[in-house]
């Protein structure tokens, strides 16, 4: 099954300013939707509540993911990538 990805303009811009790969977070997506699909995969991932409501946060180092994972249309929208601390601001 094909996922589509798409990209806030705030998250490309950190990628752009951090000089970090589309490919290294969208690997990073792929490891989550494998956790999601039952495999059994070394990922700290964590559904948000409040504000963040229907959001996952994707840790890895001190680099947050907020992503949004649509089942039902196999798309992923990623609306925040930031320092840990940053992000849920």
């Amino acid at each position: 099954m094909k996922w589509r990805i798409e990209t806030s303009h705030d998250a490309e811009k950190f990628l752009e300013k951090n000089k970090l790969s589309k490919e290294e977070i969208h690997e990073r997506i792929g490891r989550a939707l494998r956790y999601f699909l039952g495999e059994d995969i070394n990922i700290d991932i964590k559904k948000l509540k409040g504000e963040w409501e229907g959001f996952y946060r994707i840790r890895d180092g001190k680099i947050r993911i907020i992503a949004e994972f649509d089942f039902d249309r196999s798309a992923v929208f990623i609306e925040e990538i930031d320092w840990r601390g940053n992000a849920y601001k």
